[in-house]
């Protein structure tokens, strides 16, 4: 199920600024993920994969994400895959007007073993508190990409 929020961005520019893929990496490096991007040279286009290593559970598990589609000013999509799982990530990005962006974000997580199949049982009973921390951390983000933006436009 996607979430939306509304970001008083353009929409090129809210896409500038959701694929500054180098300031989430150094956002994910302060967090303790290792991220180490694969194909250094040149701009993030579609193809582009980066290899992560973090904490999760409690456990250090290596992630390898790559971005699958890349169609400016509307669409990113990463196809991610660890020993465990592989999960979709869509943002989409819609004009409502000159100033004003939605920004539509889903992520489809798919089990690998049946250790996760079990994890994710587990999960789906506790789905509403998922889901809603899934969406203050995706509000939270784009209200940091949304301040950032002020800051770089003189505070309009």
């Amino acid at each position: 199920m996607p979430r939306y929020a509304d970001i008083e961005i353009p929409i090129e520019q809210a896409f500038a600024r959701l694929a500054d893929f180098d300031a989430v990496e150094r956002m994910a490096l302060r967090r303790g993920t290792d991220i180490t991007r694969l194909d250094s040279a040149g701009p993030v286009a579609a193809g582009t994969t980066w290899d992560t290593r973090l904490v999760l559970r409690g456990r250090k598990r290596r992630v390898m994400a790559r971005l699958a589609e890349f169609v400016p000013p509307g669409l990113m999509q990463f196809e991610a895959s660890s020993d465990s799982f592989e999960a979709d990530f869509r943002v989409e990005l819609t004009a409502l007007s000159r100033a004003r962006t939605r920004v539509g974000v889903t992520l489809d997580l798919r089990a690998r073993t049946l250790p996760a199949r079990l994890m994710m049982q587990s999960a789906r009973l506790a789905k509403n508190r998922l889901n809603r921390r899934f969406k203050k951390r995706v509000s939270a983000y784009l209200f940091e990409v949304e301040e950032r933006h002020r800051r770089a436009n003189g505070g309009n």
